[in-house]
């Protein structure tokens, strides 16, 4: 494998070493799992919410988005900041503040509070989700060590959406929705406890901070993400969708256009002369959109079609998160043995074979087809999340990690935002009254061929090996 910078930097959690290092790190990883599950943790849970806090049908999706839109808008940052003033201390102001916000979300008493709670909840999630993968890519000893870390970070990535729809389901089922919200809480508090006892603080990058690039960046990706949400209601020929695309776009131009003039750059333009890594981003956007989008459309097949309860359907993506962490257990030895760039292609192509029996879906498919894809989709899961997050973070320099790994999940919450929003206007566009089915199919095509686009942003480094970076 190509050296890391990984080998260079023996801070963080690797310093406290022994069984106290490594206890950090699974409270770091616990805190990560715990930000990840809430992306999908409330959606079994939501038309209990609508029905007791009296929300409309309009506002209803704002549950979810309004965590989408700060998580994915505020990422990059989050990662500039860990970087500047140090990855464990962001990471714990992180925690600490989504921590808070589960708490009054749970409290809430009338939609505006519980939108505003999940929003801030996002805010606490973009500072803490950067500096978790940071601290583990510049702290490793080893390439091993750093493979290791990585396939942990990238199973509990990749099983956290649908460990969330299990533990949503549950919890609602057994409890309440307000306990999707609540279950944070002692979690949170646990990590601020023993986190600082157990992972040493990275040391602060001295630099000016770019204020332009914040404001660029933040605004950009915000006006995108929610552009993207809206086009699910709206339509992508809606006023408000184009409108906030342009100004997104303006943004982000405004960002590429500044960045290469300023001395400490939000976004260093470097991160994307990596072919590798521009493919890696690439492939995770089309990932983690289409994953999301199967979540979206199976939660709705499993709870209308075939009229399961809120326990049954979460109980139902029982068989992700199991091969997701299997498969966690043997990807470093793949990679090592086969490459990450042969192992995303096969992954993504088991993905696209496992999506293809769904957009067949009729009233008489037997259920253990819709178990064997959820199976191959977690299956494939594992096999692309950690390859795909070593060719995005390979050779960044230490002090650079933050804003790296701020990018990685900017596209992977974009990704996201683009599957769901490409999904709810297909299905919308071919749904009648009263059956699933018929929208539902399409929109497991579009799911289809976004895991396809993701296939084919790999196989471009297979055609072109020599820049691979």
């Amino acid at each position: 494998m190509t050296p890391t910078t990984a080998t260079r930097a023996p801070a963080g959690i690797a310093a406290s070493g022994g069984r106290a290092g490594s206890i950090g790190l699974w409270l770091v990883m616990l805190a990560q799992l715990m930000l990840v599950l809430d992306a999908t943790v409330v959606n079994v849970a939501l038309p209990h919410i609508a029905t007791d806090l009296h929300f409309t049908r309009a506002q209803l999706s704002w549950v979810l988005n309004g965590y989408a839109v700060a998580f994915g808008g505020l990422l990059l940052l989050g990662g500039r900041i860990g970087d500047v003033f140090g990855r464990r201390r962001t990471f714990l102001v992180g925690v600490a503040v989504f921590t808070v916000f589960s708490l009054l979300g749970g409290l809430a008493t009338s939609p505006l509070l519980l939108v505003i709670a999940r929003a801030l909840q996002g805010l606490g999630a973009a500072f803490a989700a950067p500096s978790v993968l940071a601290l583990i890519t510049t702290t490793a000893r080893d390439d091993a060590a750093r493979n290791r870390a990585l396939a942990l970070f990238s199973a509990v990535a990749s099983m956290g959406g649908a460990l969330g729809l299990i533990l949503g389901g549950l919890l609602t089922d057994m409890a309440s929705w307000r306990w999707t919200l609540f279950i944070n809480v002692p979690i949170g508090v646990v990590v601020l406890l023993a986190v600082p006892r157990l992972v040493a603080e990275t040391p602060r990058r001295p630099g000016r901070f770019d204020v332009l690039g914040a404001v660029t960046a933040t605004g950009g990706a915000v006006a995108i993400v929610w552009a993207l949400i809206q086009a699910g209601d709206d339509g992508w020929s809606s006023p408000r969708t184009i409108g906030g695309l342009v100004v997104g776009a303006a943004l982000i131009t405004v960002l590429a256009f500044t960045e290469r003039r300023v001395a400490h750059p939000l976004l260093r333009p470097q991160l994307l002369r990596s072919p590798s890594r521009v493919a890696a981003l690439a492939a995770m956007a089309a990932t983690y959109g289409g994953m999301l989008a199967m979540f979206f459309l199976m939660v709705q097949y499993l709870e209308n079609d075939l009229h399961l309860t809120p326990m049954l359907t979460g109980l139902a993506f029982l068989p992700m998160p199991l091969s997701i962490f299997a498969m966690s257990r043997i990807v470093p030895r793949l990679v090592e043995r086969f490459g990450a760039v042969r192992l995303v292609i096969f992954g993504a192509a088991l993905r696209v074979v496992a999506f293809l029996p769904l957009t067949q879906l009729s009233p008489d498919t037997p259920f253990v087809i819709v178990m064997i894809a959820l199976l191959f989709t977690g299956i494939s899961a594992g096999m692309t999340f950690m390859p795909l997050t070593t060719l995005a973070l390979r050779n960044v320099e230490p002090e650079h990690a933050g804003s790296a790994s701020g990018l990685f999940q900017t596209m992977q919450q974009l990704g996201g935002a683009v599957g769901l929003a490409i999904v709810a206007s297909t299905y919308a566009a071919f749904a009648t009254p009263g059956d699933f089915l018929t929208g539902g199919r399409a929109g497991f095509w579009s799911a289809t061929i976004l895991s396809a686009l993701a296939l084919a942003a790999v196989v471009g480094l297979v055609i072109r090996p020599r820049k691979v970076g």
